[in-house]
């Protein structure tokens, strides 16, 4: 039967893992050196995890496809996602690990600026994936980290550590940004099908039974995550996947407007709007002009 364990403290964890427990809020080692964890078990975290495999993920559940490069991956979990173990018969544990308590970062600058990291609310199969380069900034990193913890701890150590840690996550933006320039082509298929699923969003009667169309909604027909999907739609156009939804409604709206059998409020509800005076709140921020307005000027 599969076991459910809750995962709130780095004691918690190295126990699991059978590595010493240096500092009770933070915790990096070689996982090469440690426990694999129990099999076909769910574990729900309460702490911040980075994980950086070598070699073929056996350890978490992973749905791989075919990624940019295959020396290394690195997982981000942030507290209260699951994950769930399900190793081979033959699995040792390969990369580094660094896990750290949300109290660790508290009242730090990475602390305040922690959800700008969006990777930690990815899904597994959008994992970032390292060149050798870029894997050895980041053991360059965890050795550091390594050492601090060595140390007697004193007045400098919760900033020096924290800095680290930041320093870590700003390479690793710099790195997704790189994986989602080389996977151009794979993030031109997303584009076209978003815009296809846009498309079909308004000329079905999706609109008018399920509503405005939300990011999570394209997101899940694409099976990505939601953080994902918007950094990918950004990164590639420029605007989040949020304007592109406004614009095609706005254009749509405007295109309606000069249906004159039909009234504002049939037109509004075509697109999805429960209320009449929402669409027409939102017409007239984007033209300057109400819906009658605009249907009488041309």
């Amino acid at each position: 039967m599969e076991q459910i364990i809750t995962i709130d403290k780095i004691l918690q964890y190295n126990d699991l893992k059978g590595v010493e427990t240096q500092h009770p809020l933070i915790s990096v080692f070689n996982n090469s050196e440690s426990k694999a964890l129990p099999n076909n078990t769910r574990m729900h975290f309460g702490l911040y995890a980075i994980f950086l495999k070598a070699g073929k993920c056996g350890e978490l559940k992973y749905g791989r496809n075919n990624y940019d490069y295959d020396d290394g991956t690195m997982v981000f979990i942030a507290p209260g996602q699951v994950i769930e173990v399900n190793n081979p018969i033959d699995y040792e544990p390969t990369g580094m690990a660094l896990l750290f308590h949300p109290d660790l970062i508290k009242g730090t600058s990475l602390g305040k600026h922690i959800s700008q990291y969006s990777f930690f609310s990815y899904d597994s199969h959008e994992a970032l994936h390292l060149s050798l380069k870029e894997q050895q900034i980041i053991k360059d990193l965890f050795t550091k980290l390594e050492y601090e913890l060595s140390q007697s701890i004193d007045k400098h150590s919760k900033s020096i550590i924290t800095n680290n840690i930041e320093l870590l996550l700003n390479y690793c933006i710099r790195f997704y940004d790189r994986q989602f320039i080389t996977r151009e082509n794979i993030n031109t298929d997303i584009l076209s099908k978003f815009e296809n699923l846009l498309n079909d969003y308004f000329i079905s009667d999706t609109a008018q039974e399920v509503g405005l169309p939300l990011v999570g909604y394209f997101a899940d027909h694409l099976h990505l995550s939601p953080n994902y999907f918007g950094d990918l739609i950004k990164k590639e156009t420029g605007k989040t996947a949020q304007e592109h939804i406004q614009l095609k409604l706005i254009n749509l709206a405007k295109e309606r407007i000069f249906d004159t059998d039909k009234s504002v409020s049939q037109i509004a509800a075509e697109l999805g709007f429960k209320y009449p005076q929402h669409f027409n709140r939102m017409f007239k921020k984007n033209t300057g002009y109400t819906p009658n307005e605009y249907r009488n000027l041309n």
